[in-house]
């Protein structure tokens, strides 16, 4: 890891939950490809309990959201663009997210 932001908590975003999520953006230097490092973050998603389903379509992003113990969403990566169904980047939606550009601009 090269720099870290602080962690934002906030309030869950394109759905409703009574918990609260802790947001932080971390810059990473890697070997990985960008679908290398995909697989990376799910398997870790999935060591630290995400489950593969999610139930809630939010009609404000047309995407699925319900709570989880973890997201890792890779924001960036050089300055590649990749547009594929599963994976996108840089992330489509992180503009419009101050719970992301906040860290994200600490970091920078």
């Amino acid at each position: 890891m090269i720099r870290q932001s602080s962690f934002i908590e906030t309030e869950p975003w394109g759905f409703e939950s009574e918990n609260k999520f802790l947001n932080g953006v971390i810059l990473v230097e890697t070997t990985l490809t960008p679908r290398q490092l995909l697989r990376a973050t799910q398997k870790i998603e999935r060591e630290l309990g995400r489950k593969k389903h999610i139930s809630h379509l939010s009609p404000l992003t047309s995407h699925l959201y319900k709570d989880r113990p973890i997201d890792i969403d890779i924001l960036l990566y050089d300055d590649l663009t990749i547009n594929e169904p599963d994976l996108k980047i840089p992330h489509p939606l992180m503009a419009q997210r101050d719970f992301v550009m906040i860290p994200l601009k600490e970091i920078q």
